[in-house]
């Protein structure tokens, strides 16, 4: 991997001739004077003398064979006349001794001491033994000063902690990955779709190719880009892109990576990484995630001192000092950009945003088209179909889709994907996989006529999108799922709309009711949506004639307090108790609408039920048989809503 050069200071010129002396670090030879010290001090330099018994000592004595004697309290060295071949003894070898050392217990003392009275031709010495305060005293001095020593050699090699020099420059350093300009490149061609996306950033690429030709007419081209979009729609992918089609180095790094465990080192990797790339430029510097670090200041627990703030600081005090002549373009992405700080996107800093946004149909077949390059597709395969059949979905879905697919076939020994592999796939990504669990009896028929509510009410209720496939087969956390499928991509939905929607997701509790007489707990999430939806109609969409045409949704200045820590409320307790009155009526009219629809139709419902039971999946055609054709969707042909994607239940 190449790395950007970096200036530093140079060594020092050395004469030809003359090597630089070798030298061991201080703290190795303040170690060694250590040792050396401890061991004058103490005296206990080890001799060649042997240790005996002090019967093989007396043995000697008697024998005059004993030259000499020195005593040091308990402790006796000697010198034999002759030397003395000592016998082995257990783990112990035959040796011949010239000198020896014995050591003496208390009850010994006395025998010791009229032995030698009686052969006084033994020449006697004593020795005052060392009880180790020399010893003592020399730690005592020398410690402190081996500890200075150390400490003043680790200053010397850390001036700069938190630098390029030192033993903790490593942590200063960026962690930024580098891909240079002549390695595999990623193009606008690998990007699928995203055409006015692509659009926008073409002025990037020629700025980073041709910098002059802006400059000359005295134009600025903008210093950051901010891509903003849902998770999986592919802003990583187009920030290299950019730098592909530039043909420049491209540096990469998450807004995670900034934070470490030291205070300071964020601030200092925003340093190194903008020094970097500056010394590389034309560049392109890529922050994936920048509201890691980017989010509001002032507003957190650690007020303006945080270790996140500072790096931000450092990063607006980055882009500030880019000048015009330094071809540096930063992009940074990110799916939350209600969080990050104002100072971070003012002009200046990051002057244009570019929305990703989910892909449309046209998108979705590139897409496609681009995910099955390495897969053999059967004859039966229309990504046109595949298209339509995915609303909603991202780049990142759709590869996984296509995955999901061939993994499948290669599981059933195919030669090739074909549609029914796509079919399963597109299942188990959008409905989650298949449980083991097997629904019987009561269970089975209650959830049967629960999604048989739902299929019925999407199959003649206007406004509502199409039927794809209706199963009781649990899947996911779900024990019986209907899938919609939008026939188009819609952008905004009407207030008619939204009633038919509220009706179909409260038919499938409906149903029970109607039959079974009880409701059962399978409708929790059904009445979570519609709860959503209702409450989006009257205090965001200006949908309730008591509420009028106000928004009154509450808001939350500081989201990453926690939603539930800090929320600002800008309308009064009789509002919100009034916006729960018509959340409240909307659905008990929704629930009401459904029943009836039921009751007039309590024949197909019967019908589509006992199928269902028998079956476990049905899919459009086979509802049509059983029951007739669908009603015409109403509006074909004019925008529905992106919300749909969002409020679109994937389960019973």
């Amino acid at each position: 991997m190449d790395h950007a050069p970096r200036s530093g200071r140079q060594k020092p010129h050395m004469p030809p001739g003359i090597k630089k002396p070798a030298s061991l670090p201080l703290v190795a030879l303040l170690i060694l004077g250590a040792v050396a010290l401890a061991m004058l001090l103490s005296g206990q330099v080890a001799g060649a003398a042997s240790r005996i018994r002090y019967d093989e000592f007396v043995a000697q004595v008697k024998a005059k064979n004993v030259a000499s004697i020195e005593l040091s309290g308990d402790q006796i060295q000697g010198e034999f006349v002759a030397d003395v071949e000592m016998p082995a003894s257990g783990a112990i070898p035959a040796r011949k001794l010239k000198t020896f050392q014995l050591e003496l217990n208390p009850y010994l003392r006395g025998g010791f001491d009229d032995l030698m009275r009686q052969h006084d031709e033994i020449r006697t010495s004593t020795r005052t033994p060392t009880d180790g305060t020399g010893f003592l005293m020399g730690l005592y001095l020398f410690v402190p000063l081996l500890l200075m020593a150390a400490f003043w050699t680790m200053l010397r090699r850390a001036r700069d902690p938190l630098g390029n020099t030192g033993f903790l420059g490593g942590f200063a350093k960026s962690p930024a990955k580098r891909y240079a300009a002549d390695e595999k490149q990623v193009t606008f061609a690998d990007v699928a779709g995203l055409e006015q996306v692509k659009a926008d950033l073409q002025e990037i690429v020629e700025f980073l190719k041709d910098p002059q030709k802006f400059q000359r007419l005295g134009g600025r081209v903008p210093k950051g880009v901010l891509l903003m979009g849902p998770p999986g729609t592919g802003k990583t992918l187009l920030a290299r892109a950019v730098a592909g089609e530039a043909g420049v180095p491209f540096f990469s790094i998450s807004g995670s990576e900034f934070i470490q465990m030291f205070v300071g080192v964020g601030a200092s990797r925003v340093r190194d990484l903008f020094k970097t790339a500056k010394d590389a430029a034309p560049a392109i510097l890529f922050i994936d995630e920048i509201d890691a670090v980017g989010r509001v200041r002032g507003a957190g627990l650690g007020g303006g001192h945080d270790e996140r703030e500072q790096t931000l600081n450092q990063i607006l005090s980055e882009m500030d000092g880019f000048s015009p002549a330094e071809s540096v373009i930063v992009l940074a992405a990110t799916n939350r950009p209600d969080v990050l700080d104002p100072a971070l996107l003012r002009p200046g800093r990051f002057d244009r945003h570019v929305t990703v946004d989910r892909p449309n149909q046209k998108a979705r077949r590139e897409l496609f088209k681009v995910h099955t390059r390495n897969v053999p597709l059967a004859a039966d395969v229309n990504l046109d179909r595949l298209a339509s059949g995915t609303v909603g979905l991202t780049g990142a879905d759709i590869r996984n889709l296509v995955n999901e697919a061939a993994l499948w076939a290669t599981r059933h020994d195919k030669t090739a994907v074909d549609s029914s592999d796509f079919d399963y796939a597109r299942d188990k990504v959008l409905m989650g996989p298949k449980r083991e669990e097997v629904l019987a009896g009561r269970e089975k028929k209650m959830t049967a006529y629960h999604e048989a509510g739902h299929a019925l009410g999407a199959w003649i209720l206007p406004g509502v999108d199409k039927l794809h496939k209706v199963t009781i087969i649990p899947r996911g956390r779900a024990l019986g799922v209907t899938q919609l499928v939008p026939e188009e991509d819609r952008m905004n939905i009407g207030e008619s709309d939204l009633a038919n929607r509220l009706a179909f997701i409260l038919a499938g509790r409906a149903a029970e009711k109607l039959v079974f007489g009880e409701y059962s707990a399978g409708a929790e999430n059904d009445l979570v949506q519609a709860t959503r939806i209702a409450r989006k109609m009257v205090a965001h969409w200006g949908m309730s004639e008591r509420v009028g045409p106000v928004a009154c949704a509450s808001s939350n200045e500081h989201p990453f307090l926690g939603r539930d820590v800090y929320e600002q409320r800008e309308f009064s307790e009789r509002t919100a108790q009034i916006i729960d009155e018509e959340v409240s009526r909307i659905l008990n009219e929704a629930a009401a609408r459904a029943t009836t629809l039921l009751t007039d139709q309590r024949d197909k419902l019967d019908r589509l039920a006992a199928e269902l039971e028998s079956r476990e999946m049905l899919d459009d055609t086979e509802v049509e048989e059983i029951i007739g054709p669908a009603t015409p969707r109403r509006g074909e042909g004019t925008p529905a809503a992106a919300a749909a994607r969002a409020i679109t239940p994937a389960g019973g």
